[in-house]
């Protein structure tokens, strides 16, 4: 192929090489600067241990004997603010007609619990500081596995621990430790315990409200439901007859809440015992779930599952409200119902199976 000159292109030149069209150039290997290698010898040096300072306490063992004493004294306190917990609870109940008794009982049960445990930590503190082993130490890192000489290991640190610490040695810090710890939870048992009742609890959770011939009325007006009221696909959140007058409303309405529906009569699965207890395709099972006692309150009409919002847990209405999803362990007790002269709903009896979630004091037939 000529050139502009009307030479040859790619003719050899003096040096004998070859035509340039042709010819793979060869690179040289850059150079690269020393200054921008990474020493990897260049590490950071141990610092090591500060010279070591001795405490008050590690000279002088006057100093050593008065620190033991305030911190025993501290978990003597411990001990003292609980008591005085459990007396202030006695000694300032709390009226709800009198707003100042709730002031009074609130402070004085927050400055003895306070006191109660301050005593316990703020002691616990200063034996760490002032009293147990203060020698620097390194643990270097390394494997750890569940074999005979980790664990022959593991009690060395431990007698080694109780050693530094004078658990075992200081019996006067140790029981007066031990006694703070063991008065600390009272006021806490006396406390939830009074929450409970004054009746047995377990008899109050087996019964509700409702009873033969209660009726059941709307939620929250307490007027009585007529089974013609009750439409196909409907849902009614139903408490007992009387429930608003009762006292304790709130806590029988817990126990008592039912939601009602009517489906086909034809869709309904029900066993032979419990063949009398709908109407019409009428049915009434109770709000309250059986896995923790949330409010199962939404209703699908086209599948006819209720639904708890609270854990996802799944019930079918037409089928006696049988758990098919969720964390729930039992259907919903159902409540037996007819209808009175009047046409309106009325409960045939209470529920025949414990109400909500389980209780330890309950046995299940």
């Amino acid at each position: 192929m000529a050139d502009h000159n009307g030479g040859q292109s790619g003719s050899t030149d003096q040096a004998g090489s070859t035509e340039a069209g042709t010819a793979v150039a060869t690179s040289v290997p850059r150079t690269v600067s020393s200054g921008t290698a990474v020493v990897v010898t260049d590490g950071i040096p141990n610092p090591g241990h500060q010279p070591h300072r001795l405490r008050v306490t590690d000279l002088d063992p006057k100093k050593d004997k008065e620190a033991a004493r305030r911190v025993s004294a501290l978990f003597f306190l411990s001990l003292i603010g609980s008591v005085l917990a459990v007396v202030f609870y006695f000694l300032f109940p709390i009226d709800p007609s009198n707003l100042d008794s709730v002031r009074i009982s609130n402070l004085a049960l927050g400055l003895a619990i306070s006191l109660g445990l301050l005593g316990i930590g703020v002691g616990a503190v200063h034996w760490a500081k002032a009293l147990m082993s203060d020698a620097e130490i390194t643990e270097e890192r390394h494997g750890t596995r569940g074999s005979d000489t980790t664990r022959a290991k593991a009690v060395e640190v431990f007698t080694l621990g109780n050693k530094e610490s004078g658990f075992g040695r200081r019996t006067l810090i140790r029981n007066s430790l031990i006694a703070a710890l063991a008065v600390t939870p009272i006021p806490a048992v006396v406390m939830f315990r009074d929450l409970a009742p004054a009746e047995e609890p377990g008899e109050l959770l087996r019964h509700t409200m409702w009873k033969e011939g209660t009726r059941l009325t709307r939620d929250p007006s307490g007027t009585p439901i007529k089974a013609s009221d009750v439409t196909y696909g409907s849902a009614f959140h139903v408490i007992p007859e009387g429930l608003n007058d009762e006292e304790h409303r709130l806590e029988e309405k817990a126990k008592a809440a039912v939601l009602v529906m009517r489906l086909r009569p034809e869709d309904l699965i029900e066993t032979e015992e419990k063949a009398d207890w709908s109407y019409q395709g009428i049915v009434a099972y109770s709000k309250i779930c059986t896995h923790v006692g949330c409010p199962v309150a939404l209703y699908e009409q086209q599948t006819h599952n209720l639904l708890c919002p609270c854990h996802q847990s799944q019930f079918d209405v037409s089928d006696q409200a049988k758990v098919i999803f969720g964390p729930a362990s039992r259907p919903l007790p159902q409540l037996p119902i007819a209808i009175d002269d009047e046409g309106y709903l009325v409960a045939q009896s209470d529920f025949l199976e414990p109400v909500g979630p389980s209780f330890w004091e309950r046995e299940l037939n």
